[in-house]
């Protein structure tokens, strides 16, 4: 018996060439949006499959600088989404993200450091940041390419959350990216590839800002390690120095995480007893 297509890759390879040169050349970093990456009916079975907002999984990182859930453990998700990441960490997808991103021997992970799934409900944010630069396992790893696969059955552009892409010296946004069901952000990751959704979501109280969200490293001799870092726009005036206080948290936090090998069940305590204090100052 034949299994059901879940990528449609027909999509995905067709005209590469011209798709990696529009890659290699986007503003204000490379990346390139594309539209009905799953099958349709892949793409249903992982909308009704996406676990609900109570789903007892899903980890909390609530301070400053995000408010957002994520669940990192595939084992614990349905069939369908389980069956979508395989196919994203599978030779032939990784394959073709080697050829778009002009970037080779990229290396899968399943242990979804950093990824998984992510939903952010009304009210939630995440500040412009660059990721993370190494693996918090494999620290020779490093952060070359995301890839953020859009699971909202509908979004409208009234309630926000769209992915702004902003220049190298956080002076403007350059591009705004609208979290569309079935719709692909890719990236490559580096110390300005700044980005995020800062302004809270205005979305229905049941509704969430659902994704998809896989990282690709390479093998280094020597991979750098940096923190997530958070920057203020322009605009943020007074904030910006609770964005800079949270930042150095979490760079510390980054640093316990891996010399204790601390886990995310440990992450979340931390982050959310840190946000708690602030909240009552």
């Amino acid at each position: 018996m034949t299994s059901q297509p879940l990528v449609d890759f027909d999509r995905l390879t067709a005209g590469i060439e011209s798709k990696a040169a529009q890659y290699a050349s986007a503003v204000p970093f490379p990346h390139i949006v594309i539209d009905d990456v799953l099958t349709a009916d892949a793409f249903a079975g992982c909308v009704r499959e996406f676990p609900p907002t109570e789903d007892p999984f899903w980890k909390g990182y609530l301070h400053v600088n995000e408010t957002k859930y994520a669940n990192t453990q595939p084992d614990t998700w349905g069939d369908a989404l389980t069956a979508v990441a395989r196919e994203f960490v599978s030779p032939q997808f990784v394959g073709w993200l080697e050829q778009l991103t002009g970037i080779p021997a990229l290396l899968p992970d399943w242990t979804m450091d950093g990824g998984g799934l992510h939903q952010t409900l009304r009210g939630g944010h995440l500040n412009i940041h660059a990721d993370f630069s190494t693996h918090h396992v494999h620290e020779n790893w490093a952060r070359r390419v995301n890839i953020l696969l859009y699971l909202n059955d509908e979004w409208r552009d009234e309630w926000g959350g769209h992915l702004e892409l902003w220049d190298k010296g956080m002076s403007s946004v350059q591009g705004r990216v609208s979290p569309k069901g079935n719709r692909m952000l890719v990236f490559t990751t580096s110390g300005d590839s700044y980005h995020g959704h800062p302004d809270p979501l205005v979305c229905p109280e049941d509704v969430a800002r659902r994704s998809m969200a896989l990282y690709y490293f390479t093998e280094e001799e020597r991979a750098v390690r940096r923190s997530t870092d958070y920057r203020a726009r322009p605009q943020d005036g007074v904030k910006r120095v609770a964005i800079w206080a949270d930042k150095n948290v979490v760079d510390l936090y980054d640093r316990a995480k891996r010399r204790l090998r601390l886990d995310d069940d440990t992450a979340q305590r931390i982050l959310a007893r840190i946000d708690g204090v602030r909240r009552r100052k």
